[in-house]
């Protein structure tokens, strides 16, 4: 697709690898600048699951409990706190926006995006 060689600045004839093995990924994260908080975006199909768009809410509430199984899987560097998008205490969630965490998420717009498709 010309677009996407555009976009990506690659050749016609350039071939996809795909290699898992997270070993081979180096950081350049100093250890006196360490990381407080990340978001990780669910953005690709799951096995199992339709992309977000067209799923029902069940699917989304399994998308979610998928997610919170595998993060619990984490080594102890990149282990930290789940914070749902719904049901979390409000006190939690608003002390989150004041810290600057990634939390743009309102209320109404889960109701009608996430759980209430």
């Amino acid at each position: 697709d010309p677009l996407i060689q555009e976009y990506h600045g690659i050749s016609a004839d350039s071939k996809h690898t795909s290699d898992m093995d997270a070993s081979k990924i180096k950081g350049n994260i100093n250890e006196d600048v360490p990381v407080h908080s990340c978001r990780i975006r669910v953005g690709r199909s799951i096995d199992g699951f339709g992309l977000s768009p067209g799923i029902t809410k069940d699917q989304r509430v399994g998308v979610e409990k998928l997610m919170v199984s595998a993060v619990k899987n984490f080594p102890a560097d990149l282990a930290g706190q789940y914070y749902p998008l719904t049901g979390m205490n409000e006190s939690v969630r608003q002390q989150l926006v004041d810290d600057h965490f990634p939390l743009c998420v309102w209320r109404q717009e889960l109701d009608c995006c996430w759980y209430g498709a």
